[in-house]
């Protein structure tokens, strides 16, 4: 069994960590200074990664292959089926000329391009977040705000932006659920502290958008609903969170801000009316459609919800998983069961851990879960091909709004693949525990840098949950060696790494691809929404810092066992 060593250089971690980040100086080189596509970023880091691993850390190359194949199969399923669903539905919806009902429904409630944005990057993008979670929200905002006539480029970088408020509490709070089980700390003691720290950055991001989209005086010219918007989303985050746990914070908080911000664009308008460039006077008044045509609209979407949230209910999605492990099973002649949890062969258990990444020696799982039928993309493609059978779409033109989806998303595909590939291999050979205890070694700094690690995490694995489930153990252990708060670190792990969700190669090939931007662009919002990821980050470790040594009394204390 291959064992671990975070510091292969000279026995120092001072030396180890700079050859450790080879990957991603390689990575952010390519994509921000050399402005190449992503998917040739991802694999020029990904090489560079093999390279580092099996020549630095002596990884055997078994191993690495494994880990790379692993986490390029991670990244095909769960996560480019969900962006892959999300976008195919969309296109249903423009094939079949409902999108445009749904354009002009935005339209009733306000024709203020600002007051659109924050209505569906935020207000609906958070729900999808809650409900379905990894690539869905900017997939399918982007694409909505690109079809309503925003500039792609900007759409892409909005939805963007948004979806750091919901990320922490998304997919029906599987973050938290994941830190607390890595943690072995109390789900509802992190559930409240990732709360409040998310609320505070939840209650300006409204806020912070519109400035970003249209500069700070004409934000002040929509503060009744920004501040609306704002106060909505973060109160009930912070009750939901507080006070019933993490699974529904998300859903609930961004249905009281759907609801609230229907009320507040039906009864307020704002003086100055801010349209696009490309907006014509004759066109930017909404058309005016019956109940029955809006229902129709809107059923796609409606049909994605109630998909969702059906196959991510506990009791259901259990079921659907005993059933389709048992189908698959007697089909392939494997035991039942196998295929919701497959041990990946060559590499699982065959890795060693050891302190203080853990607080023992321990093998290093690899489990591939295959619930092909309750996972979020495969509920939102039987919301597809539901809303088909009801719009009385043919079969053969649904295949070809598969085949177009597929054509779309290729590139976008091939990114996600090459960076899940490069996380997991980097996580399995060693080198981000390396980075991760370099921050770590920062002392009484360390609250701020346990924002970093996150926002590290999230960069690189493009998922709060594999962020938690990655380095909440080491910020928990870190934090009882300074005599700090573990609830805190592990929390500010959560909280902060939302903020690399921006900058994720990940997130940034969905939202190119939703919004129809060619490969060249990627390198372009790369470098727009690099500096608000690091603002947002810095931001959130000195509240960090300050809940540790001014205000450590309105942080949760985790009972003794």
């Amino acid at each position: 069994m291959w064992q671990h060593n975070y510091e292969p250089v000279g026995g120092s971690l001072g030396l180890s960590a700079p050859v450790a980040a080879i990957p991603i100086l390689v990575l952010f080189l390519m994509l921000g200074v050399w402005r190449k596509p992503a998917w040739m970023s991802a694999l020029a880091a990904l090489v560079s990664a093999l390279i580092v691993a099996l020549t630095v850390y002596g990884m055997p190359v078994q191993l690495a292959l494994m880990s790379s194949l692993y986490g390029a199969a991670y990244g095909l399923f769960p996560i480019a089926w969900i962006v892959f669903s999300s976008i195919m539905l969309y296109r249903l919806a423009v094939d079949t000329g409902k999108f445009e009902i749904i354009k002009d429904s935005v339209g009733s409630l306000t024709d203020d391009r600002r007051l659109q944005a924050m209505f569906i990057a935020f207000s609906f993008g958070a729900f999808i977040e809650g409900a379905a979670g990894f690539g869905a929200p900017v997939a399918v905002s982007g694409a909505m705000l690109a079809g309503l006539g925003f500039d792609p480029f900007f759409a892409a970088g909005i939805c963007l932006l948004a979806n750091t408020a919901p990320v922490a509490f998304g997919s029906i709070g599987i973050p938290v659920t994941t830190l607390a089980a890595v943690t072995g700390l109390p789900v509802l003691a992190l559930s409240a502290m990732i709360g409040r720290l998310c609320a505070m950055m939840s209650v300006l991001i409204p806020g912070y958008l519109i400035v970003v989209m249209a500069g700070p005086a004409r934000a002040l010219e929509v503060l009744p609903a920004i501040v609306a918007c704002g106060v909505s989303f973060a109160s009930m985050q912070f009750f939901v969170s507080n006070f019933l746990g993490p699974e529904l914070t998300d859903i609930l908080s961004s249905l009281t801000c759907i609801v609230v911000m229907v009320a507040v664009l039906k009864l307020w308008k704002p003086r100055s009316i801010m349209r696009l460039d490309t907006d014509h006077p004759v066109t930017a008044a909404a058309k005016h459609h019956s109940a029955g045509e809006l229902f129709s609209a809107w059923l796609p979407y409606l049909l994605l919800v109630v998909a969702v949230l059906v196959a991510g209910e506990p009791d259901i999605k259990a079921a659907i998983d005993r059933w389709t492990n048992g189908v698959l099973g007697t089909i392939l002649a494997m035991n039942p069961g196998v295929l919701n949890g497959l041990n990946v062969p060559g590499l699982h258990n065959l890795i060693t851990r050891i302190p203080p990444v853990t607080p023992k020696p321990a093998p290093y799982a690899a489990v591939f879960t295959l619930n092909w039928l309750s996972a979020s993309g495969s509920a939102c493609f039987i919301a597809t091909l539901a809303a088909a059978a009801v719009l009385k779409v043919s079969p053969s033109r649904v295949v070809g709004i598969y085949k177009a989806t597929f054509k779309q998303l290729s590139f976008a595909m091939l990114t996600i693949t090459s960076m899940l590939a490069l996380a997991y291999l980097m996580n399995y050979s060693g080198m981000t525990s390396t980075l991760g205890l370099a921050m770590a070694a920062s002392g009484s700094a360390f609250p701020f840098f346990s924002a970093v690690v996150g926002w590290m995490g999230v960069f690189l694995t493009g998922s709060d949950t594999s962020t938690n489930a990655l380095f909440g153990n080491l910020q928990a252990v870190t934090a009882n060696a300074l005599h700090l708060n573990p609830i805190l670190t592990a929390s500010v792990n959560s909280a902060a790494g939302v903020m690399g969700k921006m900058i994720s190669i990940q997130s940034i090939a969905v939202a190119v691809a939703a919004t129809g931007m060619t490969a060249a662009d990627e390198s372009r919002l790369f470098r727009f929404t690099i500096k608000h990821s690091v603002l947002l980050m810095t931001v959130m470790g000195i509240i960090a810092m300050l809940f540790a040594y001014v205000f450590p009394a309105y942080v949760p204390i985790a009972a003794p066992k």
